[in-house]
């Protein structure tokens, strides 16, 4: 994927939010209709919208034009799931969704650097794993929280798209279990955050001898760390990747609902064995 497509969509969002405050919603904008921007074809839009119109935190939608294209943006409450998701010991980030368009971007990118199965860590309302199926990857959600493994099953009832849900501690999980081929593990979580969870899955995923040279794991920083770390591989999540031998495939900055109101937006890292 061309550094222009993700671009384009941070262009979306800084667009969509000089017209609209966040507060302690989220909101979101997709377009209906393909443009050079956000190049992706109408059946998929069709299908990236019907995620957020089946998914039950969004309560409101509204049709507008951002940048001289058309779109539907939506306004969702997640405060239910941010004070469900609290009651876990492991559960090492609050329930902050990514942008729709974002996940379709990670999901895509994943696919280009040639791996074959999806497997999202703190999945959330699915929408990374979802993106993958239409992608045509298998696509796995591991969740800890039972009324989001919930929402995901219905969205996947709703749309008809059937991605894989598990509902259980990414921490204790049985990975050899899924049989995979050529993962990118997605892993939910800023460093300050994500670092307990990624040091209990990494090493129990690299046991698995089936994978070893084949796996890949996508970390999600920031960017404003590099203001002030020491760490040379950037992003907060150096000693992880050097810890653990991996190599930075690409680095894409997309948004998510928590920079709505900042000008950095999220750095994902895709990195491999």
């Amino acid at each position: 994927m061309s550094h222009s497509f993700s671009e384009g969509i941070v262009k979306l969002k800084s667009e969509f939010v000089k017209y609209h405050t966040t507060q302690s919603l989220v909101m979101e904008a997709i377009p209906l209709l393909y443009s050079n921007l956000i190049p992706i074809a109408e059946q998929t839009l069709v299908c990236l919208n019907n995620f957020l119109n089946c998914n039950r935190i969004y309560i409101q939608s509204n049709d507008l034009r951002l940048l001289n294209i058309s779109c539907r943006s939506y306004l969702g409450d997640i405060n239910h799931y941010l004070l469900s998701a609290k009651k876990y010991d492991t559960s090492y980030q609050p329930f902050y969704p990514t942008w729709m368009l974002s996940a379709y971007a990670l999901a895509l990118e994943a696919k280009l650097l040639g791996f074959q199965n999806i497997v999202d860590i703190g999945s959330g309302d699915g929408r990374i794993a979802y993106c993958g199926k239409l992608l045509g990857l298998r696509s796995i959600g591991i969740e800890i929280d039972g009324d989001l493994a919930f929402l995901q099953h219905e969205i996947s009832r709703l749309t008809g798209v059937k991605f894989e849900i598990v509902n259980d501690d990414a921490t204790k999980f049985e990975y050899d279990s899924l049989d995979l081929s050529r993962p990118m593990f997605f892993i939910s979580g800023l460093p300050q955050w994500g670092d307990m969870l990624a040091t209990s899955l990494i090493p129990r995923i690299l046991e698995i001898s089936k994978l070893r040279g084949s796996v890949g794991f996508n970390f999600m920083g920031s960017h404003a760390i590099q203001k002030y770390s020491s760490d040379r591989t950037g992003w907060g999540w150096g000693k992880i990747i050097e810890s653990y031998d991996l190599k930075v495939k690409k680095c894409i900055t997309l948004p998510t609902c928590w920079t709505n109101d900042q000008k950095l937006d999220t750095a994902y890292v895709f990195t491999s064995t």
